[in-house]
């Protein structure tokens, strides 16, 4: 009798996160570092044109304060989207730790997969940021 009702609450908690939710985790962190090489290779263009065209100065300092901006924006985005990911696993799985954690069914897995794309994905985005704050914008295009 008690497995029943075990079964009955995990089947009530399973339901309470949608497909569409898993998809949406899944991919956000992937999309946020898409946009991300997108808004650099942008924002580097925009901010060199002048450089290259006429010998003007430098590369404006609002160039570094957008990208450092935007970066920080995807990066809480991507750090947001493993977070709920893990929420969902925890929601889903039985397991009591994620390093035990199996993905047994599909659900399981989309988010789990959730919390990996999530976290390598947010280390590449701090390594796609970093050659700001070490190289000139222009010369790192080069």
């Amino acid at each position: 009798m008690t497995t029943e009702r075990e079964y009955d609450e995990s089947s009530v908690e399973s339901e309470s996160v949608s497909n569409r939710r898993l998809w949406l985790q899944l991919a956000l962190t992937a999309v946020a570092w898409l946009g991300l090489g997108i808004a650099d290779a942008l924002i580097t263009w925009r901010a060199c044109l002048n450089e290259e065209q006429f010998g003007g100065p430098s590369v404006h300092s609002g160039a570094h304060a957008l990208y450092f901006f935007i970066t920080a924006l995807l990066f809480c985005l991507a750090v947001l989207t493993g977070l709920s990911s893990y929420r969902a696993w925890r929601k889903l799985s039985g397991a009591r730790g994620f390093l035990e954690a199996e993905g047994r069914e599909r659900r399981e897995f989309m988010s789990q997969a959730g919390v990996f794309i999530s976290f390598t994905l947010s280390f590449g985005i701090i390594w796609l940021c970093l050659p700001l704050f070490l190289i000139q914008m222009c010369l790192r295009t080069h």
